[in-house]
């Protein structure tokens, strides 16, 4: 596998990974702080400053960065998440200097222009307002609430329309300035790329970033907790959680495939007995994900309020059932198949493999190899999944629902069937 790695002069890590087989090449800027980097005052400006970025800088217009990507064919985008913000383009082979070119314009100098500033504002605007008519948004931002109260990684990345609307070019600028230092960043390619090129136009594209340490963001600590939607959806949206292993630890994988094996497909555990066997919904699925401190265990369904205490209570049934009987093999082979075709199937997306080597360094500060992951993956037994089954459920609950519950006195007794005895959680 032909991955290779540079820094430069001011910390820039810069990975990329040839792929003789394709034409294209994907490339991205990976910055090392997301929603959870912003104090109580900037909440939401992450996510507002990842917009403004194409909307002018000192040299190209909004207009310009996107007819010059486009008259080559290309495309960007961006995207912020609770520990990250990436900007990120894909061209044809030749192309790549022009991507780099725009991609480190819009980190180095955007110029925040303030009728751009106001339109994208109520772009934002727009965007919060449309996560409030969909339930399955507005549970997904109550289940990390709960889970984290009262700090930056609990709260929506998009901000609120109040903290929204406050933001000015002077916010945008200091979160920039604080976050966007070379050795918080990670700049990345996959596909037709030359590395020896690649570093030659960071070189003379990226000097400039600021060679100094970035603030750690405020530590993660999960509390669970409760929060609830009345809202009218025609269905009863359930999120339930837990305290998961961070995407350091040992256990991390052993997470993973107890996600694929209770809610990781029409196969798993709660598919079978939640859809197949009682009708109680049409979706259910399990997820593990991990930060570096914490981690958040999660089951999601939704189904009809006259029936959401029972479709709890089965989700629990099964939850008792693995801690106290286990799995068997072919579940865990079928999960472990599973993961092991997603990280193949990585290698063979530039975009998706742009984005795992940039994660990789960020999180682990090195590449990890396919055969290492495959590894981790093999090295999970039966035995280790009951275990962390037990270990979830002595973690606090958090439970996040959105519309109407019928039957709440039921769903009530279910949710307080969660709380762990003094004795069993020491």
């Amino acid at each position: 596998m032909s991955v290779e790695r540079s820094e430069l002069a001011n910390g820039l890590n810069v990975v990329s990974h040839a792929m003789p087989e394709v034409e294209t090449v994907s490339l991205g800027i990976w910055i090392g702080a997301g929603s959870r980097s912003e104090s109580n005052a900037e909440h939401g400006v992450a996510h507002f400053l990842e917009h403004m970025a194409f909307k002018g800088t000192a040299r190209r217009s909004a207009r310009d960065i996107a007819e010059e990507i486009e008259a080559v064919g290309g495309d960007l985008n961006a995207a912020t998440s609770v520990d990250s913000t990436a900007y990120y383009a894909r061209v044809m082979r030749n192309d790549m200097p022009l991507a780099l070119d725009i991609l480190s314009d819009i980190i180095l100098s955007p110029t925040f222009d303030g009728a751009e500033l106001a339109r994208e504002r109520d772009v934002i605007l727009q965007e919060i307002a449309a996560t409030m008519d969909s339930p399955e948004d507005i549970v997904y931002d109550l289940i990390s609430e709960a889970a984290f109260q009262d700090q930056p990684v609990g709260r929506p990345i998009l901000g609120t329309a109040q903290s929204v609307s406050g933001f000015e070019r002077n916010h945008l600028g200091a979160y920039l300035g604080a976050h966007y230092h070379a050795p918080n960043m990670v700049l990345a390619a996959a596909g037709a790329v030359d590395h020896a090129v690649f570093v030659a136009e960071a070189e003379q594209r990226l000097a400039e970033l600021s060679r100094e340490a970035t603030p750690r963001p405020q530590g993660a600590i999960y509390t669970g907790g409760i929060k609830r939607s009345n809202k009218p959806f025609e269905q009863t949206h359930l999120l339930l959680a837990f305290e998961a292993p961070p995407y350091r630890d040992p256990d991390y994988f052993t997470a993973q495939i107890l996600a694929g094996a209770l809610g990781g497909g029409m196969s798993s555990r709660l598919f079978q007995e939640v859809r197949e066997r009682r009708g109680l919904c049409y979706s259910v699925y399990a997820f593990s994900t991990g930060l570096a401190d914490s981690g958040m265990f999660a089951i999601h369904a939704a189904g009809a309020p006259d029936r959401a205490d029972n479709l709890f209570s089965v989700i629990r049934d099964e939850l008792e059932r693995a801690a106290e009987g286990g799995f068997r093999d072919a579940e865990i082979d079928r999960v472990k198949a599973q993961l092991k075709m997603g990280l193949l199937a990585g290698l063979e997306s530039s975009g998706a493999r742009t984005e795992q080597l940039a994660r990789q360094i960020l999180v682990h500060d090195r590449v990890l190899p396919t055969a290492e992951l495959i590894a981790e993956v093999e090295n999970v037994r039966v035995a280790d999944l009951q275990a962390m089954v037990e270990r979830l459920l002595v973690s606090p609950l958090s439970l996040a629902t959105a519309g109407p519950i019928l039957n709440a006195a039921a769903f009530e007794s279910v949710a307080e069937k969660f709380t762990v005895p003094a004795s069993k959680a020491a």
